[in-house]
């Protein structure tokens, strides 16, 4: 499943509130325009003893999984949902075995209402069940029987009724408009990780597999579709409208991997070259939306099938748009679900970012076909390794598919250097984290399970090579297809496959929260370079001083500016410090650790060695991933008060090919700091880009550059989306779907009540959610108060989709110092329907994040505990912690530093706007 992750918020003027946003960066450069970090840090001894205050941890609530003495074989399963009513009624058929004799039956279950039970040993008469005792805080349900169930197979029976809800999860309504436009709604599903039991009751834990017989009941002029293919489609014999479809048998698979979906739906199909059925399912007119899709999926799936040396073991592949839809994508085996917006591209009005975004999105759901789905965590401790590793390999996917993205220098921005900013905070937690109760299991649906998991999984690529990944993959899928699995048993396969240490090794990143900085020092001696390299945890609030400094195993790999490209040296840091001699290196040469910017670690160099790599920043020998990490450990270092920031900001002023890789540096920046004098001291530095963008990669530096330079107010900038905002509104000139963003986001900033009710008529008006969710995330730029309440009002309208509040809100909050307040303000008094809304996903946590993580003064650390102390929102206790560390961050920050940076933004001779 593909997550909304707050990355794509600080860009939210360019790329859809949805994870993976596309990274920008300019050319020949090619370097991250989010690079620089100018987050607020303090003193270890300042942070414990306010976060300490300020953050308690909460209790986990005792839980225990289902009993083993009873377990399912093959679920027959006929379900009947009723669109107008928002019920639906279902009979389960189960082939169960009982292992030994029971008189009842635990099963999962939740807002289901049972009717009947009954269970019929095999070649015995059958028993009904006398009771129904449900637990609704476990969502469990316990079937009592009058007699006890002797151990062998029978058949559960099982009558119940449920609702359609509107909260997205287990089986739900999604709203949509027809042709006509008159409202309709669909029956969708989106299972992961514990809604199955809202849609049939069931074992609902991944390692409880069987296979599935799914038969749905549904009107006639309806699409119905399910994880297999359809074998038999009828007239429903007790109604004339209605058919009844039934799908072929599943393999053996987890519950959270079903799906169905009725609506009203066009497609385009292909086959891949391995003779997979591809279908692209899209809202009825718009199939043409669904080619660039159909595109990715049938270049992913031969991809897939060659890097595993397994084949994809379905006849059929859907991939559906939905309309009301909470995840990014879920990859539901044989049946992927998506967001519009992640799925859709309109050949004339979708941005580049859009269109990068959508194969990055294809590439995770198909590799959960086989990682994933053919091969499933045994619980839900081991999410991390699923995420992770689609995470990382949807990059090596669209690599393989589009080499003209340059992907994996995004990679470093999005994920990379995002997951290392969350997991230097106190409140980070490891990537394996041991999963109870199923509220726990939202918690970790975020950046540490996908961004680092992603991050340490091509850091161990790149350990192993890979031949031996590749080998090790493969041995692993094999061994457990159809099965359940571990972390650790991924690893064996790995360590056989490869020779090396890789369960130690991995290990010391898994099983314990934070990385290391690496310390590094050199010598010339003769024609050697002799480093010394050392490593101790690195902490947002300072070094860590700590009695019992955690350590981990580091594969150090090592260039020169010989070839910056090729790796001249690997050793494994398996203790704290060592030293390496690296031959055959000239005086003049340059040495740097971590080419490639693969290994999930900062560096601080010592100032001779720093030194002696700017020449190659300079003439650009350095490879832009690799001044893309520099700028960025550089910029968290004086982040955590370890070198000074204005240091850091004359090092860049210095260096001017970096000028425009650095605009992207503004997002994070406290927004009690001037944005102007920010922004005026990379004008100083360099001109703007040229107007003409021929490739991808300046499509997309355009796009944010035009965005930054509009906020600030520069004269030139405002005027020329002034003009062609009229031109477009009026129907002259059409702005191009690149330009949109950053024209909008201009206007509104610098604009009235007529602008905005223009930007409402627009969104109105618009026939493609990719546009409408565009004009949603800039609506918070505009600046007057009572505006600002307008937008905010309209969040909770019925014009906004359900999920789509959180980035209306958000941009708000993101947009200015009273956006952020009055934000705020509007979550607190608007907290129940909200609550209600997205209670128990991950949704909740990023209208958290997106709301408070911005605050720059103590006592809001101290208030938002307060509120939800008052507020429990228990999906979202981690990100509440998190933010109140943040808030501490910022705050201390500006106490410390800011002074000195506004001073030298004025004595710098900036042009004027």
């Amino acid at each position: 499943m593909l997550l909304l992750l707050s990355r794509q918020v600080s860009l939210s003027f360019v790329k859809q509130v949805i994870p993976r946003s596309p990274v920008l960066f300019s050319k020949p450069a090619s370097l991250n325009l989010r690079t620089f970090k100018f987050k607020v840090t303090f003193s270890t001894v300042f942070a414990n003893a306010t976060i300490q205050n300020i953050i308690t941890m909460p209790e986990r609530r005792p839980f225990v999984r289902l009993p083993t003495d009873v377990y399912p074989v093959n679920y027959g399963l006929c379900l009947k949902p009723d669109l107008i009513d928002f019920t639906f009624e279902g009979k389960l058929d189960a082939r169960i075995e009982v292992v030994q004799g029971t008189n009842q039956i635990v099963m999962n279950c939740a807002d289901i209402d049972i009717i009947t039970a009954s269970f019929a040993p095999e070649g015995g008469e059958e028993i009904s069940a006398t009771g129904f005792n449900y637990q609704n805080e476990d969502e469990k349900v316990t079937l009592s029987f009058p007699r006890v169930l002797q151990k062998g197979s029978g058949s559960l029976k099982i009558d119940f009724v449920g609702e359609l809800n509107d909260k997205m999860k287990g089986f739900y309504r999604s709203k949509y408009a027809s042709a006509s436009g008159e409202i309709r709604y669909a029956a969708v599903t989106q299972f992961e990780a514990t809604d199955a039991r809202r849609a049939f009751p069931c074992w609902d834990e991944p390692a409880i597999k069987a296979t599935f017989d799914i038969s749905l009941i549904v009107p006639k002029d309806r699409v119905a579709l399910s994880n297999m293919n359809v074998i038999d489609r009828k007239p429903y014999p007790e109604d004339d409208s209605l058919v009844e479809v039934k799908f072929a048998t599943t393999p053996i698979m987890s519950t959270y991997l079903v799906a169905f979906v009725i609506g009203e739906y066009d497609f385009v199909e292909s086959q891949s070259s391995d003779g997979i059925m591809v279908r692209v399912y899209t809202p009825v007119g718009k199939a043409e939306q669904g080619k660039f899709a159909l595109e990715v999926a049938t270049k992913t799936l031969p991809f897939y099938k060659d890097y595993f040396n397994v084949p994809y073991p379905l006849p059929k592949i859907d991939l559906i748009a939905i309309a009301d839809f909470a995840a990014g994508a879920m990859e539901n085996w044989g049946l992927v679900t998506y967001r519009e917006t992640a799925l859709l591209i309109d050949p004339k009005n979708s941005c580049s970012s859009s269109r990068q975004w959508v194969a990055l999105v294809v590439g995770h759901e198909l590799a959960h076909q086989w990682f994933g789905n053919l091969v499933t965590m045994e619980w839900w401790t081991h999410l991390w390794l699923n995420e992770g590793f689609a995470s990382w390999i949807e990059y090596l996917c669209v690599d393989h598919c589009f080499p003209e993205y340059d992907i994996w220098t995004q990679f470093v921005s999005a994920d990379y250097t995002r997951a290392l900013d969350l997991d230097a905070l106190d409140n980070s937690h490891p990537i394996e984290v041991n999963v109870g109760h199923p509220s726990e299991v939202d918690e970790i649906f975020d950046a540490i399970s996908y961004s680092k998991g992603a991050s340490v999984i091509r850091m161990l690529h790149n350990y192993i090579g890979d031949e031996d990944f590749r080998k090790g993959m493969n041995a692993y899928l094999l061994k457990f297809q159809h099965k359940n699995a571990s972390t650790e048993d991924l690893w064996d396969c790995l360590e056989q496959a490869s020779g090396k240490p890789i369960a130690a090794v991995m290990n010391s990143w898994t099983k314990q929260m934070g990385f290391p900085i690496i310390v590094v020092d050199q010598e010339q001696q003769g024609e050697d370079r002799v480093l010394k390299i050392s490593q101790k945890k690195f902490c947002a609030s300072g070094p860590h001083n700590g009695e019992d400094c955690p350590s981990w195993m580091v594969p150090i790999s090592i260039c020169s500016s010989e070839d910056p490209a090729c790796t001249k040296m690997k050793v494994l840091l398996d203790q704290p410090e060592t030293t390496v001699t690296v031959p055959n290196i000239s005086p003049e040469q340059w040495v740097k650790i971590n080419p490639g910017t693969v290994g999930f670690y900062r560096i601080q160099y010592s100032s001779a060695m720093l030194e002696s790599l700017l020449p190659g920043v300079r003439d650009l020998t350095l490879l832009p991933v690799d001044r893309l990490g520099l700028q960025n450990d550089l910029f968290s270092l004086a982040r955590a008060g370890m070198i000074s920031t204005v240091e850091v900001l004359k090092l860049m002023g210095a260096l001017l090919v970096l000028c425009w890789c650095s605009v992207g540096a503004l997002s994070p920046f406290p927004r009690s700091l001037p944005f102007h004098f920010c922004l005026m001291f990379f004008l100083s530095l360099s001109p703007l880009p040229p107007p003409l963008c021929v490739g991808h990669l300046d499509a997309l530096l355009r796009g944010l550059v035009l965005g930054k330079l509009g906020k600030a107010g520069h004269k030139p900038t405002l005027e020329e989306a002034r003009r062609r905002f009229k031109d477009h509104v009026e129907g002259k000139q059409i702005l191009s779907a690149d330009l949109r963003s950053p024209v909008y986001l201009t206007v509104l900033k610098h604009g009235d009540s007529t602008t905005l009710d223009t930007m409402f008529k627009l969104h109105k008006q618009a026939d493609m959610q990719e546009e409408k969710n565009r004009i949603e995330r800039v609506l918070g730029a505009i600046s007057a108060p009572d505006l600002i309440q307008r937008v905010l009002t309209f969040a909770l309208s019925e014009e906004v989709r359900p999920q789509d509040t959180v980035s209306v809100i958000g941009g708000v909050a993101g947009s200015s110092k009273h956006g952020r307040k009055a934000a705020w303000k509007f979550v607190k008094d608007n907290w129940e329907e909200l609550h209600n809304r997205y209670q128990g996903g991950f949704l909740i946590s990023r209208l958290i994040k997106l709301t408070v993580d911005g605050f720059a003064v103590d006592k809001m650390a101290a208030e938002v505990k307060s509120f939800f102390e008052s507020h429990h929102a228990p999906a979202a206790e981690r990100t509440v912690q998190q933010c109140c560390e943040n808030i501490l961050l910022n705050a201390a920050w500006l106490k410390r530093d800011a002074e000195d940076i506004h001073q030298y933004f004025l004595q710098r001779k900036a042009p004027p706007v």
